[in-house]
């Protein structure tokens, strides 16, 4: 039995099948056990035990392995679900300690920045500013919290004084950051656009049809504190050929068939220093996204695709490999000594207590 699933007004996204179901949750299972054996036996002595003795190695160790997992997810999407990740706008050079600004249409468009971040080399140095309540999801939000992720409440006189101190810890320019930050603050619904664009009439700013208006404070700070160890600022767009996924679209290759992220690179040194300026510059940025995204929903592509290369399936599966090794073989060569040395210590007992036997027995002969 097929089940066809409908989403976007009506618009088949996929077709689910059982094969694909049982596809999908054996992915996420790999996944989830994964994840956990790379907390278990890498989380504590990377970002603690290391830490003690210098952050940067503690970072550098922490992006290897994490950075080794997440590498996983665009492997997922783009292997196993056959997700088609189109890039457009500029070819971005690797390697930059960069901010990013995108905005926010569904649960999962931050999950679709590690397929950008694996191409150029920064898939474990990739950090969010999330929901703070993210943070306490099992399993995740312990790994968000070792991946120094920062937690907002979306409340200013809350958010402000721990956004600013975590931003404090990453001005080193030796160490690799991509921060991405979402300032729409939440993802894209039509009640949440009719609410901005009542604002924004109230206020006198654009109206808005396809993203909501942005929130300055977050991406002012994070300029602020960042400015001068950047190399650039990312603005991506990112927008769903049919249909918008959900977090189980995505695991079980339901949805999308298609994502398209545009990105263009401006450099810091174009961006106004004041706070007031600063805003007004995001706010133009969001009415430009705005546009595009018109522009993307009568056309169905970005202008300028095709400016990064699709992931090599060498290379994924070696990284697969890679976390199978790190992940499963300790534990399974811990069961297999535990069986090996569990006979041992029986002998070794044994062995004592008719030792200590025949002593006692000769010592009560003796006497």
């Amino acid at each position: 039995m097929e089940v066809q699933r409908a989403t976007n007004g009506g618009k088949n996204c996929s077709t689910m099948t059982p094969l694909r179901m049982v596809r999908g949750l054996l992915c996420l299972l790999v996944l989830l056990l994964t994840a956990f054996m790379m907390l278990v036996y890498f989380g504590f002595v990377s970002a603690v035990i290391i830490r003690f003795l210098s952050i940067y190695y503690s970072r550098k160790v922490t992006s290897f392995f994490f950075g080794t997992w997440l590498a996983l997810w665009p492997f997922l999407f783009e292997k196993i679900n056959m997700t088609k990740v189109i890039f457009s706008g500029e070819t971005l050079p690797p390697r930059e300690r960069v901010l990013i600004i995108a905005n926010h249409r569904t649960e999962v468009d931050w999950m679709y920045l590690w397929d950008l971040a694996l191409r150029k080399g920064r898939i474990g140095y990739i950090k969010y500013v999330l929901k703070s309540s993210l943070m306490k999801l099992p399993l995740f939000g312990w790994s968000f919290q070792i991946l120094e992720f920062i937690p907002v409440a979306r409340k200013w006189e809350v958010d402000e004084s721990i956004m600013r101190q975590m931003l404090s810890t990453f001005k080193d320019p030796r160490d690799p950051l991509w921060l991405a930050l979402f300032p729409e603050g939440t993802d894209y619904t039509e009640q949440k656009c009719i609410r901005s664009q009542k604002y924004a009439a109230e206020n006198g700013l654009p109206i808005l049809n396809h993203v909501l208006l942005p929130k300055t404070k977050g991406f002012f700070a994070c300029l602020e504190c960042l400015r001068g160890s950047l190399d650039a600022v990312y603005d991506v767009t990112i927008a769903y050929k049919h249909c918008c996924p959900t977090f189980m679209d995505n695991v079980l290759g339901v949805a999308p068939s298609e994502v398209h992220i545009h990105v263009q690179r401006i450099t810091v040194d174009s961006i106004p220093t004041s706070e007031e300026e600063v805003n007004t510059w995001l706010i133009n940025r969001f009415h430009l996204k705005d546009q595009m995204l018109s522009d993307f929903h009568s056309r169905c592509h970005f202008p300028d695709q095709g400016t990064e290369k699709e992931l090599s399936t060498t290379k994924c599966l070696v990284n697969f490999g890679a976390v199978i090794l790190l992940t499963v073989v300790p534990p399974v060569d811990c069961i297999c000594s535990f069986f090996v040395v569990l006979p041992l210590c029986n002998t070794a007992i044994a062995m004592f207590v008719n030792n200590f036997s025949f002593l006692l027995t000769a010592r009560e002969t003796v006497s």
